[in-house]
């Protein structure tokens, strides 16, 4: 016969174990969730990066050549 502070130990242990299964679950759904976020960050970081590639060859090609700007522009009449 099992007496009456087991049958207690036996169902604090199952609630134990039954709020550990419960935080494991959650803990699994967050870090899917984060990971999803963090595929869409890293995909944001890739377009943004060559967005800003783009950005640096179009000042580097008009920084490079000053003198066609010039040229295409006539000088002031005062001159």
């Amino acid at each position: 016969m099992v007496d009456k502070p087991t049958l207690t130990n036996i169902e604090k242990m199952s609630h134990s174990i039954e709020a550990l299964e419960s935080r494991n679950a959650f803990q699994d759904d967050v870090i899917e969730q984060l990971n999803q976020e963090l595929t869409i960050h890293q995909e944001q970081i890739a377009e943004l990066k060559v967005q800003l590639q783009l950005v640096a060859n179009r000042i580097k090609d008009n920084a490079a050549d000053p003198l066609s700007k010039q040229e295409v522009e006539p000088p002031p009449p005062h001159y």
